[in-house]
């Protein structure tokens, strides 16, 4: 009887798992770029590499002296807020501590 339940209940758990059955997985998101478009971001897809979701800071240009005085990075040669994130190329950027370093993105 014990084994009859056993293998009731790994069908009925397994049936869950059929494709179609409900859509996205547990914890993920149905429609990432609907998601994105919540947040407030632009939907980006790439030719050479996956999609991601932009966003457009709210403290682009505004003076900056590291990256904690940021929304996102502060770039090192104008030592002003960034206009999006992520800022995708190389870029030189200041860190929290106000040090100049190369941030790579693609």
């Amino acid at each position: 009887m014990r084994a009859a339940a056993a293998l009731l209940m790994l069908v009925l758990a397994l049936a869950g798992c059929r494709e179609g059955a409900g859509g996205a997985a547990p914890g993920l998101p149905a429609d990432p770029a609907a998601q994105c478009a919540r947040q407030g971001g632009a939907w980006r897809e790439l030719a050479s590499g996956p999609a991601y979701c932009e966003h457009r800071t709210r403290d682009a240009g505004k003076a900056c002296r590291s990256a904690s005085d940021c929304e996102g990075a502060c770039l090192a040669r104008s030592q002003t807020c960034a206009p999006l994130r992520p800022l995708l190329g190389c870029n030189a950027i200041l860190s929290d501590a106000g040090f100049e370093m190369r941030e790579c993105l693609e």
